[in-house]
């Protein structure tokens, strides 16, 4: 059986929270001043920077009459004879800023110059926008909808949609094992429902604080989960929550994640469960996003 201790001895984190990982201990056993950048988080002039670039969508028919906006990552090391491996990140410009919790561009920079994680294009993708009607109104965010609910929806917009338009003429890997999708919270979930429906385009998971929850019927995954012993699906999990995150009207965050990650060992998933102390933030996910990276593609050739 694949478990979250074998999979876990990846990370280089401090020992308390690699302890964590390894434990999923009830009361973790350090404190939020421990969830501080690394080198691996800090701009380098010794490593080749890759190339933003950002562009708006709005010819969806899948959620029609949105914008989203979005962000193409190209890593200076792109060959396009060669195709590389590809990660989506929902709520885009936060995950892919330079100076966030989790600083994509900067992290990619210095892991795939050590060669630590594969030479990858990364795509972040912001949750649509409708157009207000009334003169002074504000945009409605379509995020919840979008990201909170079951089903192919948001998989079919982003496979038939969005990434044609963020990948033309680039050179991206048709192997589902090479190509991940990430979210912070909601964006956590639908990080999960893409993989989910569509392991045959994503195999690859990172969801941080997740919201498993009953925002849009969420909490139905771990029997879900459950009920695919025997045939499951050939999926890698990362999730990372915290003892101190939401407790609310749609559930218990923590309680979510344990049952997800109790859910995907029982399962025999490929996954881990990194556990520690922080709230409904970046600041524990973005501290190990460099050793998530690493674990998650740790059997991938680094070329």
């Amino acid at each position: 059986m694949r478990t979250r201790t074998a999979l876990a001895s990846c990370f280089d984190v401090r020992p308390s929270t690699l302890l964590l990982s390894l434990l999923l201990a009830a009361s973790p056993l350090h404190s939020a001043d421990d969830y501080k950048l690394g080198v691996n988080s800090q701009p380098s002039a010794a490593v080749p920077h890759g190339e933003v670039r950002s562009a708006t969508f709005t010819a969806s028919k899948v959620f029609p009459g949105t914008t989203h906006e979005f962000q193409v990552y190209v890593p200076k090391q792109y060959n396009p004879a060669k195709p590389a491996c590809l990660m989506v990140f929902f709520d885009g410009t936060g995950m892919m800023s330079a100076t966030g919790a989790y600083r994509v561009p900067v992290v990619f920079d210095n892991l795939i110059a050590k060669k630590e994680m594969p030479v990858t294009i990364a795509v972040g993708i912001n949750p649509g926008n409708v157009a207000p009607i009334a003169p002074g109104a504000k945009a409605r965010s379509q995020r919840s909808y979008e990201y909170d609910s079951l089903g192919e929806a948001n998989a079919r917009f982003l496979l038939e949609e969005l990434l044609p338009v963020a990948l033309k003429d680039l050179n991206v890997t048709a192997d589902p094992a090479g190509r991940a999708v990430c979210g912070n919270s909601s964006g956590g979930i639908a990080a999960f429902t893409i993989a989910w429906e569509r392991p045959d385009s994503f195999r690859k998971v990172v969801s941080h604080i997740g919201s498993f929850t009953n925002i849009q019927g969420g909490h139905v995954y771990p029997g879900l989960i459950r009920k695919s012993k025997g045939e499951p699906k050939p999926l890698r999990v990362f999730l990372q929550d915290g003892s101190n995150d939401l407790d609310n009207l749609h559930g218990n965050w923590p309680l979510a994640s344990h049952d997800m990650a109790a859910a995907l060992k029982f399962a025999d998933y490929d996954h881990t469960f990194v556990f520690g102390t922080e709230g409904h933030n970046g600041k524990h996910g973005g501290a190990i996003f460099p050793d998530t990276l690493r674990w998650l593609w740790r059997d991938w050739p680094k070329n």
